[in-house]
């Protein structure tokens, strides 16, 4: 038998996220080819898995992760906001950044109400995708 590792999620040379490219049943020796994703959890270091591992196991309960870690709560917040940035997702509460100044975005509405710009254009000014 051979020794079994985890997969690494992030390349060890250039830090870009890694792909599976074959998979085998130890069982039956079948072999499958392929580009595979790890998906969002392998971004995660050895330590963060751990975390998220309590975590789970503490139903989500701060308290009890707390309790189990002996640490605080700032600090069990800073760890799950950390996982949470690291698998490229938004802090909860936090707001997007504004392409379009509020100021910019009453003068688009109101030259597509006045028809002299077409909805796509308003559109592409809204997201930030054309020059004022």
């Amino acid at each position: 038998m051979y020794q079994i590792f985890p997969v690494p999620g992030q390349c060890p040379v250039c830090g870009s996220g890694m792909i599976v490219t074959e998979l085998n049943c130890p069982e039956c020796e079948t072999t499958i080819k392929g580009r595979f994703t790890l998906g969002r959890l392998a971004l995660l270091s050895a330590e963060q898995l751990e975390f998220v591992e309590v975590f789970l196991r503490c139903d989500g309960k701060i308290k009890r992760v707390e309790d189990e870690l002996g640490i605080s709560y700032p600090t069990v917040r800073s760890r799950l906001n950390e996982i949470i940035t690291t698998m490229g997702y938004e802090l909860p509460g936090s707001e997007p950044e504004e392409k379009v100044s509020p100021e910019r975005r009453r003068q688009v509405l109101d030259d597509l109400a006045a028809g002299r710009i077409s909805p796509e254009e308003a559109v592409d000014l809204l997201q930030g995708e054309l020059p004022d």
